[in-house]
């Protein structure tokens, strides 16, 4: 008997099923749409994992790389928390120290290469110690 003429054989199968010599249509397409969704969230994954470091990025240099660094920890270690507090310190707008003191260390500089005499105030003469005059009087009695 052939497998046509078998009597528990379909005469139409549905289209999820691969003929015997074909090509299964649906399997090439749901590979497709496989690489396609790893790569989608691989770039989701990416983008987000980055996210502290792009936010960063328009703070100063060194609050950038201490968060640069917290999500390269994060990244290898699989442990969050440095990845949240990569996050937190990217929000958070630090003070800017450095300027002020480059300043103020900047006129420290020009006053300490100044020459001695130049820009400074006139020297007071040193005066000798006054010494109190001694009074005679009565003495108090401390009892």
């Amino acid at each position: 008997m052939t497998e046509q003429n078998h009597p528990l054989a379909p005469h139409h199968l549905p289209f999820y099923l691969a003929p015997g010599s074909g090509t299964d249509v649906l399997m090439v397409v749901m590979g497709i749409f496989l690489i396609g969704s790893v790569l989608w969230v691989g770039t989701l994954y990416w983008k987000l994992h980055s996210l502290p470091e792009r936010m960063a990025h328009k703070s100063q240099k060194l609050q950038f790389e201490i968060v640069a660094v917290l999500g390269i920890i994060s990244l290898f270690t699989h442990m969050h928390i440095f990845w949240v507090a990569g996050l937190l310190l990217a929000m958070i707008d630090l003070p800017d120290f450095g300027t002020p003191l480059r300043s103020i260390a900047g006129s420290v500089e020009r006053i300490a290469d100044a020459a001695p005499g130049e820009g400074r105030e006139p020297e007071l003469p040193i005066l000798p110690p006054v010494e109190k005059p001694i009074v005679k009087g009565k003495e108090h009695s401390h009892v």
